[in-house]
């Protein structure tokens, strides 16, 4: 499902049109977000609007070893070279900030000068023995929108550093990741360098994987306890479907109209 920002809607014969909304944004009436959270008991326990993180713990000795050979700064897999909130020009001051402490962000994909697909477990193993961070940057910026690139930093050994529009309390612990959005590229470079000569600062933020685990969620138990809910009983309206979806919808849609009268 892409964002809202990427697919506003802007006729209004939607607004006051939907009894029901099944979508990734956590207030939902069938929530359907990309990534799944559980505790060490297998229960799916997120995210959610209001999450109760478990924080601290020790880190596996394994892994503690393993973050210790890692050798390269920052990786990024992307295949979409344009998008909405500008996360390529991101990317490019950042790399300009990191050379001074002589790093890089390897970029593998479409907009790189490296190839090797994520899917391949040969590129899987390169992510977790090789790279300190792993660039989790969306296509733009919407209420509660997280993607796959979120889900693979999570499921193996990188920190993730974060680009998007959604309060990343809901999906990720505290002390786990680095928000771009938070900081200027030559402050995210110089913690970046900062982390990469201390093991011990580094390895606090994997102290999460003694609690969570993450996956890919499935939305058809979703779609399931959601219909069997009391909840669903009473009628319900979206009266403004269109503000609920993408707040800033007018200004978008005049963006969007503009783009097709000059095309």
């Amino acid at each position: 499902m892409e964002s809202a920002d990427n697919i506003p809607v802007c006729e209004d014969m939607y607004d006051d049109f939907f009894n029901v909304t099944a979508t990734y944004r956590l207030d939902s009436d069938i929530r359907m977000p990309y990534i799944q959270i559980k505790n060490t008991k297998g229960e799916v326990i997120g995210p959610k609007v209001e999450m109760d993180w478990i924080v601290g713990g020790k880190v596996d000795k394994d892994l503690a070893m393993r973050l210790k050979n890692k050798t390269k700064a920052v990786a990024w897999f992307v295949s979409n070279c344009k998008s909405r909130n500008k996360r390529r020009q991101y990317v490019n001051k950042l790399q300009k900030a990191l050379e001074t402490y002589n790093l890089n962000v390897d970029v593998y994909g479409n907009c790189g000068s490296l190839t090797c697909p994520l899917k391949d477990k040969r590129c899987s193993t390169i992510l977790d023995r090789d790279y300190f961070f792993y660039l989790s940057f969306e296509n733009s910026f919407s209420v509660d929108y997280v993607t796959e690139k979120l889900l693979t930093a999570m499921q193996h050994d990188v920190v993730p550093i974060v680009f998007g529009g959604a309060d990343y309390s809901r999906f990720l612990p505290p002390g786990s990741y680095l928000n771009a959005r938070d900081t200027t590229p030559m402050e995210l470079a110089a913690t970046i360098a900062d982390l990469m000569k201390s093991t011990t600062k580094y390895s606090r933020f994997f102290s999460w994987k003694s609690h969570y685990s993450y996956r890919e969620s499935d939305h058809v138990c979703s779609v399931c306890e959601a219909l069997n809910a009391a909840s669903m009983e009473k009628p319900k309206y979206y009266r403004q479907f269109r503000k609920w979806w993408l707040p800033d919808f007018a200004e978008r849609c005049k963006d969007q109209q503009r783009h097709w009268l000059w095309w």
